[in-house]
């Protein structure tokens, strides 16, 4: 028999449960009221990011000694999770702050992380992460962004897209190529751009299927001049630092794909409950009945696989690329399919605006592409399997 204290492997804390109940809390009250508006009018989710700085919930993974609050990797995922339920836009808040900050934590200098993290945590700035470019999405190491060291400093050209929260972000981590003649994938670096910086712009609003408070924009560098202490990391390993951020934060991602699977489950639970056709609640059709256990079940296989893979980012161990990968990837597909059955279940009322459903189908199909396509995701996960001895 096993002892208790292995068990404990397999479930969440008093504490993570309590921090469920609190986020969630601030969820409903401060942020669902406002969800529908926000898609409507593409608007930044401005009282998400109120509500979330006053209860310390937008930035959760800062340590507490840059003035954060310290929590683990589950902890985050949690938050990220329960703020997707009711706005997967306003759950970005947090991701893409762990996002751009993320390299800043693996490979920055105490100074770096004295700059830049504590204004986070304190609500005063947001982080946003530059990696993706036109020609360079899932080939990232083919990237044409630049930073050319200028006596001193750096100067940057080029540009970055698909960047989440740009333009409402005070500062970026950005990855730019540093010796546009050194070996491909080994000549890329990391800096720390500020909004404010001289040469640093951004592209108009895309135009979005979902996520639509979450503002996603180009970053554009016409000669923009930072200080060389702004690299961080050794030169040269930038897209090293870029790939260990996202072995962290897939696991968010997927957590975020929870969260949008498990609000529309809840609110198809509710109309099916309610909805009567010939002449009892379309709940006791058995046809509906099977959709909502193979919806329940799928969704609980993902939430323990994002668990897992966040215990696996919390102790770094080596296995996280393969774990980070697959619960990002299945959690995402199960979204997408959970997502698309709760309109089904709807019937035509899931079709349109009235009912949330209809929204969060639009939300989940990114999670299925940022951070990675679940194409790249199952790259990722067979080269760790055939690495394997």
């Amino acid at each position: 028999m096993s002892s208790d204290s292995e068990f404990d492997l397999f479930r969440t804390s008093e504490d993570h449960e309590a921090l469920r109940e609190a986020v969630r809390a601030v969820a409903e009250d401060k942020i669902a009221p406002h969800a529908a508006e926000v898609d409507e009018k593409s608007e930044f989710p401005r009282a998400a990011l109120e509500a979330l700085v006053a209860s310390d919930f937008h930035a959760p993974h800062i340590a507490e000694e840059y003035d954060g609050v310290g929590a683990d990797a589950l902890a985050t995922c949690i938050v990220i999770e329960e703020i997707a339920r009711v706005d997967a836009s306003a759950s970005l808040i947090p991701a893409v702050n762990k996002l751009g900050s993320m390299p800043v934590i693996l490979a920055a200098n105490d100074d770096i992380k004295r700059t830049y993290l504590p204004p986070v945590a304190r609500g005063e700035a947001m982080f946003s992460y530059g990696l993706s470019e036109r020609e360079a999405g899932s080939d990232t190491a083919s990237m044409k962004c630049r930073a050319i060291q200028d006596g001193d400093d750096f100067v940057l050209n080029g540009q970055k897209s698909w960047i989440t929260n740009a333009g409402e972000s005070q500062f970026y981590t950005v990855l730019a190529v540093t010796d546009p003649d050194g070996e491909r994938g080994r000549n890329i670096s990391a800096f720390v751009v500020e909004k404010s910086d001289e040469g640093f712009g951004f592209g108009e609003k895309e135009r979005k299927l979902g996520i639509k408070g979450s503002p996603t924009r180009e970053l554009h560098f016409d000669h923009c001049r930072i200080p060389g202490d702004r690299m961080f990391g050794e030169r040269g390993d930038g897209l090293k630092i870029a790939l260990r951020t996202l072995d962290h934060t897939r696991v968010t991602i997927g957590a975020q794909a929870v969260g949008i699977a498990q609000g529309a489950l809840d609110y198809a639970l509710g109309y099916v409950k309610e909805r009567k056709q010939f002449g009892k609640a379309i709940a006791e059709f058995q046809g509906l009945q099977f959709m909502l256990a193979d919806m329940a079940m799928k969704l609980e296989a993902a939430r323990q696989m994002v668990y897992v893979a966040a215990a696996k980012s919390e102790r770094g161990d080596a296995d996280l690329s393969f774990f980070g990968a697959a619960a990002k990837c299945f959690a995402s597909d199960v979204a997408m399919e959970v997502t698309t059955d709760a309109v089904q279940l709807l019937g035509g009322a899931g079709y349109v605006k009235d009912h949330p459903v209809e929204r969060m189908m639009r939300d989940a199909k990114i999670t299925q592409i940022y951070e990675g396509t679940n194409q790249i995701q199952r790259l990722v996960m067979a080269r760790q399997l055939l690495k394997r001895k």
